[in-house]
């Protein structure tokens, strides 16, 4: 059953509303989206592709309700990341050209993250275009997650592992918060009805708590039998990955039980871009030691928190700065994606609800070429 807000959304629709695409989607497709569906890093060598960068795309075409792409990546994750078998096994993360010129799999382990926004995205995709085949499979994708990705840690609970491999060792779990978006998972917990979706919102929430002991997210963070410690392979450090536990927690809405507690605990990254022209890129989250300045993604990034805690000035000048210098050519992917993603919110493009429903702002559906 459609909901009342996409009730109004066809009204619209119906009305003759003309049709206008989400310009940053069209240019993202034209930079780095492939006719068979593919999202290219053009920037490695091996012109990789990450089932994280097929998931966000997905995500994308969605909100742009653009079906036609949205198929098109659907259908080459399938193809080339999970063997034709994407009810059944977990996309491979990373394909691209092999040292012997071969184009295959370059590591079959997969990303959580990416798994994640792929069910999620194919289950409000379902809803929003009234077609249940999305809906099987995002529950086919979401049951594998469960199986495979998911670890029960003393003190902790029900955690959301990486991956299913190599996170795991005698001396505990190594995690990383940005792979944790609170709305997700509470989506996944509406749409299959899993209580254990909701104990991982739970600790999901401690442990992006636990990465930030300082105000300012590290990428990974390890959890011992002493609770939680910097991560002995990034020492700590926080940049690329923890940028977008600041994206997460800002789109999460004012009536969500966790928003309180993430704003005020990432209060001290905010405060540092408020002061900056451009966001801190590295920062080391136990001495606070900062150095450099992060691409144009990274103070998109930062708009929904900036937006939320109405530091007018700072929001102003990070907006400017991702809209002028984002999507300029195909070598930005990682910080494009994260300008779509915080220009896109801030727009009012998406939004999501306390349960994890997703509502989008929809003009007519448009014959897009790539």
């Amino acid at each position: 059953m459609l909901s009342t807000s996409m009730m109004m959304t066809d009204s619209a629709l119906s009305a003759g509303v003309k049709c206008e695409a989400w310009p940053a989607w069209q240019r993202f497709k034209l930079l780095y989206l492939s006719d068979d569906g593919r999202v290219i890093d053009a920037s490695t060598e091996a012109q990789i592709t990450t089932s994280e960068g097929q998931a966000y795309a997905l995500f994308f075409a969605l909100v742009a309700n653009d079906r036609n792409a949205f198929d098109l990546i659907l259908r080459w994750t399938h193809d080339n990341l999970a063997a034709s078998k994407l009810d059944k096994l977990l996309a491979a993360w990373k394909w691209g050209r092999a040292a012997d010129g071969e184009w295959r799999v370059l590591d079959s382990n997969a990303a959580a993250d990416a798994d994640v926004w792929m069910a999620f995205s194919l289950g409000e995709a379902a809803r929003l275009w009234n077609e249940m085949r999305y809906a099987n499979l995002g529950a086919e994708i979401a049951r594998n997650i469960l199986r495979n990705e998911v670890a029960t840690v003393p003190r902790l609970g029900t955690v959301l592992l990486p991956g299913p491999q190599g996170f795991v060792s005698e001396d505990g779990w190594r995690l990383n918060p940005s792979y944790l978006t609170l709305s997700l998972l509470r989506g996944l917990a509406r749409q299959t009805k899993e209580p254990l979706w909701n104990d991982i919102a739970s600790s999901s929430e401690q442990v992006i708590l636990g990465a930030a002991p300082k105000g300012f997210a590290a990428d990974w963070v390890e959890f011992t039998r002493g609770g939680f410690t910097s991560d002995r392979h990034s020492q700590g450090v926080g940049s690329y990955d923890a940028i977008r536990v600041y994206l997460w927690a800002g789109m999460l809405p004012a009536s969500d039980p966790a928003r309180d507690k993430l704003t005020a605990a990432l209060k001290p990254m905010v405060d540092s871009a408020a002061k900056r022209a451009a966001p801190i890129e590295i920062v080391d989250t136990q001495t606070l030691e900062m150095r450099g300045d992060g691409p144009p993604g990274f103070s998109a990034a930062l708009l929904p928190m900036l937006a939320n805690a109405r530091l007018t000035t700072a929001l102003q000048t990070h907006r400017q700065r991702a809209a002028e210098e984002a999507l300029q050519n195909n070598q930005s992917y990682y910080s494009d994606m994260l300008s779509l993603f915080g220009l896109g919110w801030l727009e009012q493009r998406y939004r999501f609800n306390r349960a994890g429903l997703l509502t989008v702002r929809w003009t007519p559906a448009c014959d897009r070429p790539h």
